[in-house]
C-alpha cells in the first residue's frame, strides 16, 4: 500500500487517524508539533511519542515529498528553488531578501491554465494541482532548520534573515483555481498546530476568479493581490483571457463589494509593458477606474523571457506612470526586479530546464555521443 504524505492531514484527518487506533487524540498535536515547530523529517525522532505509534507512522506514511533540484543564487541575495515532485514534474519557489525581511514565493500549480501573455510560466500549459502538502512543503524546505534534530535547510542562509517573514502565492500557477489546495496549505501555514505563520504576511495573488476571491475572503484572513495589468477591456483580454470570464468591469464591481476589514486593503499588480499600456492615458484610467476602492499599486516592469515579443517599460514610462497614478490619490509602488541572473521570474527556471532537455534529447536522438554528459551540462549551465 503507497504511503500518504502526512504534510496532506489536517490535524482533525491526523486525530481521526489516532482515534481509529484507540489512542488520545492529543497524540496528534504532538505529531505535529515535531513536523512544523520543530521541523523534523523522521518519525523514529519524535521522543515523546510512543514507540507503537511511531511505528505505525512509519507504516502509513511519508514526511514530505519534494526533492531540490537545483538551487540558484542571484548576485542580489534572491534564491530560486526547483523542486522536483513526486511524479518527476518540476516547480519553483524563490527566496527575496530585503532588509530585515525574507519573502518566499511559492507556487501552487505545476504550470497554469491562465494563458497570460505576460507569463512565463502560461508557455508550460497546466499540467496538475499542488496538493496542500506539496504547497506547505516549499515553506517548510526553503526555512532555516529550527532543532538540532531537523533537515538541513535547503537555502543557503549565510546572508538571509533569520526567518521568512512574509509569504506571498504568486509563484507558478493561478493559486485559486487550485482552491482546495491553496486554502488547505493556509490552514496548515496559520493554524497553532501548524507553522502558525502570521494570517497578515500571507497575500494571494489572483487573476481575477470572481467567485474565488468572494470565498477567500470568507475562508481565510489572508490579504488579496489582483492581477490587474490593463483596466481596458480589450488591451486586458489580449493580455489575460480570464476577461472573457470576468470583465473588467465585473472584476472592479466585485472588489469594490468584498468585506474588507478595516486596514486591509487589495493589492493591484499592474504589470507594465512597453508601447502597450504605459502611456499616460493608461495611468489616469487606471486611477479613474480605482476611484472607491480601498487599494495599493504595485507597478511591476515586464521582465522579458524567451519567445516572447512583449518588451519592457523604460525607467522614464515607470517613473511617469507612477507619478501620474500618485497624484491622482492612488497609492503606487514600484515593484523592483530580483534575481535576473538566474531567471527568478516565475515559471522561467523551469521553461529553461525543459528545453535543455529538450534540446539534449533532440542531440541524443540525432546521433550525440554525448548521452548523460551533456544533460549534467545542461542542466548546471
Amino acid at each position: 500500500m503507497d504511503r500518504r504524505d502526512i504534510f496532506e492531514l489536517s490535524l482533525a484527518e491526523i486525530e481521526s487517524w489516532c482515534a481509529e487506533r484507540s489512542l488520545p487524540r492529543y497524540r496528534a498535536q504532538q505529531v505535529t508539533s515535531w513536523l512544523y515547530q520543530r521541523g523534523l523529517r523522521d518519525f523514529q525522532e519524535m521522543t515523546n511519542v510512543p514507540r507503537p505509534l511511531r511505528d505505525a507512522l512509519v507504516t502509513s506514511f511519508t514526511i514530505g515529498s519534494l526533492e531540490l533540484a537545483m538551487l540558484s543564487r542571484s548576485s542580489d541575495g534572491t534564491q530560486k528553488l526547483l523542486f522536483r515532485l513526486r511524479d518527476g514534474a518540476t516547480i519553483e519557489s524563490v527566496l527575496i531578501p530585503d532588509g530585515a525581511r525574507l519573502t518566499l514565493c511559492v507556487s501552487t500549480q505545476v504550470g497554469c491554465a491562465m494563458g497570460c501573455t505576460f507569463c512565463a510560466t502560461a508557455t508550460l500549459g497546466f499540467r496538475r494541482h499542488l496538493t496542500r502538502g506539496e504547497i506547505v512543503e516549499q515553506l517548510l524546505q526553503a526555512r532555516p532548520p529550527t532543532a538540532p534534530k531537523a533537515r538541513e535547510s535547503s537555502v543557503d542562509d549565510g546572508d538571509l534573515p533569520a526567518r521568512i517573514t512574509n509569504l506571498v502565492f504568486m509563484g507558478m500557477g493561478e493559486p485559486l483555481h487550485n482552491y482546495a489546495g491553496t486554502v488547505g496549505a493556509i490552514e496548515t501555514l496559520t493554524s497553532s498546530w501548524g507553522v502558525a505563520f502570521s494570517h497578515r504576511r500571507i497575500t494571494v495573488s489572483t487573476v481575477g476568479l470572481v467567485p474565488e476571491m468572494q470565498r477567500l475572503l470568507a475562508d481565510t484572513q489572508a490579504q488579496l493581490a489582483v492581477s490587474l495589468t490593463s483596466v481596458d477591456e480589450t488591451t486586458r483580454r489580449e493580455l489575460m483571457p480570464i476577461t472573457k470570464k470576468y470583465s473588467v468591469a465585473e472584476l472592479l464591481a466585485a472588489c469594490r463589494a468584498l468585506p474588507l476589514p478595516r486596514r486591509k486593503r487589495i493589492t493591484f499588480e499592474y504589470v507594465l509593458i512597453a508601447a502597450v499600456n504605459d502611456r499616460v492615458d493608461d495611468a489616469r484610467a487606471l486611477a479613474r477606474a480605482l476611484a472607491g476602492i480601498r487599494c495599493k499599486v504595485n507597478l511591476i516592469p515586464f521582465n522579458p523571457f524567451p519567445g516572447s515579443s512583449l518588451r519592457r517599460s523604460d525607467d522614464v514610462s515607470v517613473a511617469r506612470f507612477q507619478d501620474v497614478v500618485r497624484r491622482a490619490g492612488v497609492h503606487a509602488t514600484v515593484r523592483e526586479s530580483r534575481g535576473p541572473d538566474i531567471a527568478a521570474a516565475c515559471g522561467q527556471l523551469v521553461a529553461a530546464e525543459e528545453r535543455r532537455a529538450r534540446d539534449v534529447a533532440s542531440a541524443s536522438d540525432s546521433g550525440s555521443t554525448g548521452g548523460a554528459a551533456d544533460l549534467a551540462t545542461a542542466m548546471s549551465s
